[in-house]
């Protein structure tokens, strides 16, 4: 089982989604042997999206501060190593409590307490100060717990590192489960050249500042995009290569919004990123899944995906129970993956107050209708801009939806008002709110 998210590039960046700007043709071939999700959600941004999606649960849970994962809480890598598979971690962290600087935010261990046997990450114990730094070129990591300086990575392109440390893991492990989680540290800013269009640029740490100009750093992001994709395909190709695509599952994903500097054309349209918002450029996200004789080829669903429910469905992926310790919040996928109906959503949600200066909310959304907290009302697929707001003057299907999405948010805890920040004093959470499917 390999999960990779993207950093920040959402649908439009996609061939297999519409998009125009970029060539993606390993995730698209993903998608042609598998199954492409039409409606998966994140939230706006990173640490919401990065501790829902571990440990299956609404941020009104257990969501305290940005840049932390209470070490507390149980992920699917404690899970999937409870089921008996081998777990590692690779790319993205920045979850120790460094912003805070929180208790055992020094912990060069917090990933494998985690649940993750083995990994290989950026931002662990150190930011981007000091002797940490960018994550793309000459990159600061840590291995295992063991911090690899910038100049014990002197020349060399973060994610390619990460990259072969997965594939390295996959091979090691190739006659055993394992489950790899890979949030990737492509494609957040700064943008900045890949190895295919570094050319004859000196590579050194100082490689890793953007350049002036919007244009300039429009053709970097792109580049960025494609030479993800191109990683992607070295990690399917080596599943390929060992004859494990039947017994793995690839799913990709991403965690949030494009950053909003960058415009995309999509679909005859130019679409904004939308990073940090909550409009569907902000939360809306890719999931293309390909399991070798599972997927249906070139599927194209429009089930309901929240991100609560990849632990879930990683739980049906490992034929485990669910138990007490198991979250309520998610709903597997898995049958779908098998090509079955599945036990589908009628709705999603966000909770979304990230203590990083972003202006908060919450709503509730089918796939084509979507109410948030204060009684705003949008179908969104034909104003992605949430521009015509349908208010309660609305009959039909749209008003039965309505109520029913009104009827779930007033059984969720409230998100604390403001655009807070990591000075903010009272940060409440709510973890006996009932589970909302039985609501």
């Amino acid at each position: 089982m390999i999960l990779i998210m993207a950093d920040d590039v959402s649908w439009e960046c996609f061939g297999c989604y519409g998009g125009e700007d970029y060539e993606t043709p390993n995730i698209d071939r993903l998608a042609a042997q598998g199954i492409r999700f039409e409606h998966c959600y994140s939230t706006p941004i990173c640490t919401p999206s990065r501790v829902k999606i571990m440990t299956g649960k609404y941020g009104f849970r257990n969501y305290t501060h940005f840049g932390y994962l209470h070490p507390d809480e149980r992920t699917f890598g404690h899970m999937m190593q409870d089921a008996g598979y081998q777990t590692a971690i690779a790319g993205k962290w920045q979850l120790n409590g460094l912003y805070n600087s929180l208790p055992g935010n020094q912990d060069s261990t917090r990933p494998m307490k985690a649940g993750f046997h083995e990994s290989l990450l950026w931002q662990v114990t150190r930011g981007k100060g000091g002797d940490g730094g960018e994550r793309f070129w000459d990159p600061p990591l840590e291995h295992n717990g063991n911090f690899i300086t910038k100049e014990e990575n002197a020349g060399k392109y973060g994610p390619d590192l990460l990259t072969d440390f997965v594939c390295d893991f996959v091979e090691r492990n190739r006659d055993k489960p394992f489950f790899v989680y890979y949030p990737m540290v492509l494609v957040h800013d700064p943008f900045v050249p890949t190895p295919d269009t570094v050319g004859d640029q000196a590579i050194t740490h100082a490689l890793n500042k953007a350049p002036k100009g919007a244009k300039a750093r429009k053709a970097n992001f792109v580049a960025m995009v494609q030479y993800m994709d191109k990683l992607i395909g070295r990690i399917a190709n080596k599943v390929d290569s060992l004859g494990l695509g039947e017994d793995t599952i690839i799913l990709f994903t991403a965690d949030n919004g494009t950053n909003t500097s960058i415009r995309s054309r999509w679909n005859g349209t130019e679409i904004q990123g939308g990073k940090a918002g909550m409009k569907d450029n902000g939360t809306h996200v890719p999931l293309v899944a390909r399991w070798t004789g599972h997927t249906p080829k070139g599927s194209v669903l429009s089930d309901l995906v929240d991100f609560t429910d990849f632990y879930a469905t990683l739980s049906d992926v490992a034929g485990r129970e669910a138990t007490a310790d198991d979250p309520i919040d998610g709903r597997s996928f898995f049958p779908q993956l098998n090509g079955q109906p599945g036990n589908l959503r009628e709705w999603v949600l966000c909770h979304y107050q990230c203590y990083w200066k972003k202006n908060p909310g919450q709503y509730a959304r089918t796939a084509q209708y979507k109410l948030y907290r204060d009684g705003r009302y949008y179908q969104v697929p034909v104003d992605l801009d949430e521009s015509n707001d349908l208010g309660d003057s609305v009959n039909g299907e749209a008003a039965n939806v309505r109520k029913e999405l009104a009827y779930l948010l007033e059984k969720c805890p409230p998100v604390p008002p403001g655009a807070l920040d990591k000075n903010t004093k009272v940060r409440p959470t709510y973890p006996e709110t009932p589970n909302l499917f039985a609501q």
